[in-house]
């Protein structure tokens, strides 16, 4: 394998032999692995010093950006932080903080356990936020979690543990706004830090190397470059989880207009044969290995990955895509969410079983986000939660796993979404079924399409026939096990996904995303 990045694709095509050439076009031709296609569900974690702080004004948002917003909101987080911690920036800031970050009551071994248990087929874990942390053993940065903090490599430990349970591993890597993270202005090619970062560097100079550096230089995008290099030799990801990258879009640079200012061009390139090489190197081990496409502005051109935003809801059957899910208004540890009462909006069990059935109904995969504390164990709400919703697949999983989408995705009067199996069309009912109901996308059916219905979970007989509306299902008394949406298997004579309706134009497709309330929070 050659890791010589050239500019230009026909270049890096001459130094190497392998499947993708350098080329956005060559990368638009990758396939969705079975294993992301067929799993659906997979385990997002939020966990890093951040954790530690766990806190944000109003008790909503991105706790994660916890590290940031410390300095941007110096009148409210100053005061806070002399109260919790006695002192504040420059004497005390984000580096201090970082001890605090122990892990002491980690067991990745249980966390694979209960990923596993409830149905979970892939973890993308937090191996570098914006904030400047690495989770991994890095000889890249002392600011690491070997070297301090927990002392132990968090990326590799839980890569170990996930995997002995059969799932996929994907250290998802956020460095792209770093730059921007500690300054005084966001998303711009060169930015100057906040005058009490510069003071303690001036007094802890270590303290660059997690704080900087501040401009889209070639020595960030090497850097940048190199990191993930390094997570890619050490640990083998099925998956490289990129975050959403402003910069493409701001400050006079235009992606889609392929218009950038020389650093970006070069970040913009360096990118291109990172993925390029990380789908390489997979296919030289034999490893189906994807990537994610983040963003209404998507990185890539289309075709390059999986198409993904936070909290997205698709109205329509899109290209292969994801939703990186919250329960709650934070990735990160959210202490305020913990109390029973909290005002704020959190999704109820019910929520999420049928947010998670409408994603899938509709070409998704549901990427559901955890928010452990800074010890390590998880938050009691959200593995109540998560639990929920594994004792839900255990009964319908057959509806969810290995699924494809049907020729419709919803119903509305009835409430019901649809997948599909082979032969078999799942009607997946999330109100529960007490009347008979009708299938209208199965209008002009004959009575010898339909050799058997039944509801998953249950026993008992459903009663069913063919009329000139479609067909005409009358539930059963006895619902059987499941509750929150119940899944009739509609066993036919043919084929029953279709391909040919999907909706390829991925920005046509992101215009019918519904507007998802998470209670008006700053997420940024």
């Amino acid at each position: 394998m050659c890791w010589l990045f050239l500019l230009n694709g026909n270049s890096y095509a001459q130094e190497t032999k392998d499947k993708y050439d350098g080329s956005w076009e060559s990368l638009q031709k990758m396939e969705v692995p079975a294993w992301f296609d067929d799993g659906k569900i997979g385990i997002f974690i939020h966990w890093g010093p951040y954790s530690v702080i766990g806190h944000r004004k109003g008790d909503r948002g991105y706790a994660e950006h916890g590290p940031k917003i410390l300095y941007e909101d110096p009148a409210y987080y100053y005061p806070y932080m002399k109260e919790r911690w006695g002192a504040n920036p420059p004497e005390f800031g984000y580096k201090d903080i970082i001890p605090e970050f122990k892990a002491e009551n980690w067991n990745p071994e249980e966390w694979a356990e209960l990923f596993a248990e409830v149905g979970a087929k892939y973890v993308v874990l937090t191996a570098e936020h914006h904030d400047g942390w690495a989770n991994w053993d890095s000889d890249l940065t002392p600011w690491n979690s070997v070297d301090m903090g927990p002392k132990r490599d968090i990326v590799g430990d839980l890569g170990k543990a996930v995997r002995e349970k059969g799932l996929k591993y994907a250290p998802s890597y956020h460095r792209e706004r770093h730059t921007g993270f500690f300054a005084t202005k966001k998303y711009v090619v060169n930015a100057d830090p906040r005058a009490d970062i510069v003071e303690e560097i001036k007094r802890m100079p270590k303290a660059k190397l997690l704080y900087g550096p501040f401009t889209y230089s070639k020595e960030f995008v090497d850097d940048y470059v190199a990191r993930w290099k390094e997570i890619q030799d050490k640990y083998q990801p099925d998956f490289l989880w990129i975050d959403d990258i402003p910069i493409f879009t701001r400050d006079g640079n235009n992606a889609a207009k392929g218009q950038f200012k020389p650093e970006i061009q070069y970040y913009y390139d360096q990118l291109r044969l990172m993925i390029t090489d990380f789908m390489n190197n997979g296919a030289a081990h034999g490893q189906e290995v994807y990537l994610n496409n983040k963003g209404g502005n998507r990185n890539w051109p289309d075709g390059v990955g999986a198409l993904e935003k936070d909290n997205l809801r698709l109205k329509v059957i899109g290209p292969k895509w994801q939703s990186c899910t919250t329960f709650g208004t934070s990735f990160g540890y959210l202490a305020a969410e913990e109390d029973p009462n909290y005002p704020h909006k959190k999704k109820s069990v019910e929520e999420v079983i049928h947010e998670m059935v409408e994603i899938i109904s509709r070409n998704g995969n549901f990427l559901i986000n955890i928010g452990p504390k800074a010890d390590g164990t998880i938050p009691a709400w959200q593995v109540e939660r998560l639990k929920a919703m594994g004792a839900w697949l255990k009964i319908n999983g057959e509806a969810i796993y290995d699924s494809r989408y049907w020729k419709i995705t919803h119903q509305d009067n009835e409430n019901l979404s649809f997948t599909t199996n082979g032969k078999n069309l799942f009607a997946i009912k999330t109100t529960k079924p007490l009347k008979s109901f009708v299938i209208e996308g199965t209008k002009g059916w004959k009575k010898r399409d339909v050799k058997a219905v039944s509801l998953l979970g249950s026993d008992a007989e459903v009663k069913y026939k063919m009329t000139s509306k479609g067909l005409f299902i009358t539930p059963p008394k006895n619902l059987g096990k499941t509750t929150y949406a119940w899944s009739f298997k509609i066993e036919t004579k043919k084929e029953q996904h279709h391909a040919n309706v999907i909706q390829k134009d991925a920005s046509k497709a992101l215009k019918g995303t519904k507007k998802v309330d998470l209670d008006g929070f700053d997420k940024d």
